[in-house]
């Protein structure tokens, strides 16, 4: 065998890269749990002096920590002066925790795949499922965290809007189911947007409902959502204006039947919208970070939970828009379309 010294070379300058980030996710959760961060937004360059007395931690520490940062591009280091300085795009970044690209929660889904290792050797080699709630409680706080900052920044601006005759029917007073629903984040903000209407969020794991209604009781909505434990293909149907999917139906062993249901659950001119990772529907559409980190996820968690559920399908993550309409199809849905698109998501209406 002929080794190509070249491609070694950049192979392994990948791996490095990629082991560096890994150790840079540590530091990033330390930084955001310690208020180190925060010690710096918006006080111009300071020494790590400043920023241990600021923080309340100890100074050794805290200067090893600031160098790391500035090694990753973090932060920002002035060698005249030994400062440093976080910038207010980094500190949107790390700082602020409702901006749409704050990121220091989502590292705890990673501190969950690490703490569930052995489950997924042990899942990977049987080809047996793991269930959602079978998983480090790790990765519930950092996938809420991780989707409730984009969808409090797209969700009522953008999505709700692109999506025929909905916002109207919401200002108004609409019933409105919010399946897989999660900490109930998507839930309640759009509670907030539309005090006329009434909410209903559902999910199977009885944890993620209990902290979605203490979020509803904190948000001062709970008088108009109502949280239960109900699987997507047997909770209430009440003849729902909208029925919400968010970022679950790929993980569902039985998509078909939950999509099924949402049509009979719904109001005869209901609408579906399924709000789903975004990918193209080949593997070479999806060669991208993105791509890389939802595929990553699938391994663990959405086909892990499919598969736990023995049902008809293991879409994944990254299923794409044509997997996705011919689930929505097969269940009766006869109109579906992409009606806008991130970065992260596709967002997708389905009516009958």
């Amino acid at each position: 065998m002929t080794v190509n010294q070249q491609k070694l070379e950049a192979l392994v300058g990948r791996l490095v890269g990629d082991l560096s980030s890994g150790y840079a996710g540590v530091m990033v959760s330390i930084g955001d749990k310690l208020g180190l961060y925060r010690a710096m937004a918006g006080r111009g360059p300071l020494s790590s002096q400043e920023v241990a007395r600021r923080s309340g931690c100890g100074e050794r520490y805290v200067r090893e920590w600031l160098n790391s940062q500035v090694a990753g591009g973090y932060v920002d280091y002035h060698p005249a002066s030994a400062t440093y300085e976080l910038t207010p795009e980094q500190a949107m970044a790390l700082v602020d925790d409702t901006s749409p690209v704050f990121l220091p929660h989502a590292w705890q889904v990673v501190a969950s795949m690490w703490a569930d290792e052995p489950k997924t050797l042990d899942a990977i080699k049987t080809g047996k499922g793991v269930s959602w709630g079978e998983h480090n409680e790790r990765l519930f706080c950092g996938v809420a965290a991780f989707y409730r900052n984009a969808y409090s920044a797209s969700l009522v601006q953008e999505w709700l809007p692109a999506l025929s005759g909905v916002t109207a029917k919401l200002a108004k007073g609409a019933k409105v189911a919010d399946v897989g629903c999660g900490h109930g984040h998507s839930t309640v903000l759009m509670a907030k947007a539309f005090p006329e209407s009434r909410f209903w969020g559902f999910d199977g794991h009885a944890g993620s409902i209990e902290v979605a209604r203490d979020v509803a009781q904190q948000a001062g909505v709970a008088d108009r959502v109502t949280f239960s434990v109900a699987k997507a293909d047997d909770y209430p149907p009440r003849d729902y204006d909208l029925i919400c999917f968010f970022d679950c139906l790929h993980d569902m062993g039985r998509p078909v039947d939950a999509a099924r249901h949402a049509r009979t659950a719904m109001a005869e001119d209901g609408t579906v919208m399924l709000i789903e990772p975004f990918a193209g529907d080949r593997v070479e559409d999806n060669i991208n970070p993105v791509g890389r980190l939802y595929y990553a996820a699938s391994t663990t968690m959405c086909c892990a939970h499919a598969i736990s559920e023995n049902g008809t399908h293991v879409l994944g993550a990254q299923a794409g828009p044509g997997r996705l309409e011919a689930v929505l199809k097969s269940a009766g849905l006869g109109t579906v379309r992409r009606a806008a698109q991130t970065p992260f998501n596709l967002i997708i209406e389905a009516r009958r």
